[in-house]
């Protein structure tokens, strides 16, 4: 590197094939970037679970030293103690509760995230699983294995098959993911009502209102579907407990498609278990994987997903790599960062 160059080290050789970075991807960031800057891309392999692995490889230790700027999958705390002129990352992941560990806390590094990238398929993700458990698929599907024709279910009196449109949508966290779920519930006719930390900001589009987290408590009996997509917080963190569950109306539908530990998984279980719960979507677990012996895998109403519901093929690296160059010439610039991350609030 010449005393006139600047350094950005790329880490995102992820070892899942849908997440590393492509040669396209590559070829895109070295044609995008701004004049005077290196580009060191590093080739061992990382990972992309959650928000980035739990250490650097060697080869991300070796370039980080001379690097201005960090792009890859969160940063891991021996990155951040090794960069000493490290100024600026950005993460290609949303969440960064563990970014939020590596000691960047304590630094004056920018840190900006990817979040909204995953809002659309994370969005589309929702509304096909809820509609999964109103027009009754998991019981169709049971029934299928078994090669039973019956209407039973379907048609009994207290059947709980119902629309989506006359339902009732409480989501908690009203940021990309959020938004987006409401444009697409609010388009199939559901009332859809936010939780977000500052309500004076008003209602995004899609929803009908928006509340403080003060006021969860009252909305839980109201609400048909309760959708987590808020970010791991100190105030978010088993905000979803065993009485909160229970608050909600017999037969309510929950997913969480933010982070595990929002959530009682066990009693997520119990109330399912009871026909208490229509059914639960669970895309995020308190330990990943999920554990074999967990009671979850069996109970035909809960939707167990492996973490997955951003994954679109082909849209991902597009989106991001527009919003990372977009970001990494504002940079340049000294100018305003998109997605700049609070590092005392968590997101």
């Amino acid at each position: 590197m010449t005393d006139a160059s600047r350094r950005l080290v790329v880490d995102l050789a992820a070892t899942s094939k849908n997440w590393a970075l492509t040669p396209a991807g590559e070829a895109r960031l070295r044609a995008g970037a701004p004049a005077g800057w290196e580009i060191v891309v590093v080739r061992a392999p990382t990972s992309s679970d959650g928000d980035g692995p739990p250490r650097a490889s060697g080869e991300a230790m070796a370039a980080i030293g001379e690097a201005e700027a960090y792009f890859g999958f969160g940063v891991t705390p021996d990155l951040v103690a090794a960069g000493k002129r490290l100024r600026w990352v950005h993460s290609a992941a949303a969440g960064v509760g563990n970014v939020l560990k590596s000691g960047i806390t304590d630094t004056d590094i920018l840190l900006t995230n990817a979040a909204g990238i995953h809002a659309i398929p994370m969005a589309e993700f929702v509304v096909a699983t809820v509609l999964h458990f109103l027009r009754g698929l998991d019981v169709a599907i049971d029934q299928q294995r078994r090669a039973e024709w019956s209407k039973a279910f379907f048609v009994a009196d207290d059947s709980p098959l119902r629309e989506l449109g006359d339902s009732r949508v409480l989501i908690v966290g009203t940021g990309g993911i959020g938004q987006a779920t409401a444009v697409r519930m609010a388009a199939f006719g559901a009332r859809c009502i936010g939780v977000r930390r500052r309500p004076e900001q008003g209602a995004p589009a899609g929803f009908e209102r928006v509340v403080g987290p003060d006021q969860l408590d009252d909305e839980l009996p109201e609400a048909d579907v309760l959708v987590l997509a808020a970010p791991l917080t100190g105030q978010t963190a088993r905000l979803m407990t065993r009485e909160r569950l229970e608050r909600l109306p017999r037969r309510a539908i929950v997913v969480n498609v933010a982070r595990g530990a929002l959530i009682d998984e066990e009693a997520v279980a119990d109330l399912v278990e009871t026909d208490r719960l229509r059914g639960a979507v669970l895309d995020v677990f308190q330990e990943e994987p999920l554990r074999p012996d967990s009671r979850l895998w069996g109970l035909r109403s809960v939707l167990v997903v492996p973490h997955v519901s951003p994954v679109s093929p082909g849209r991902f690296w597009p989106r991001s790599l527009e919003l990372f160059l977009d970001n990494w010439h504002r940079y340049d610039a000294g100018q305003p960062l998109r997605n700049l991350v609070d590092k005392h609030a968590g997101y």
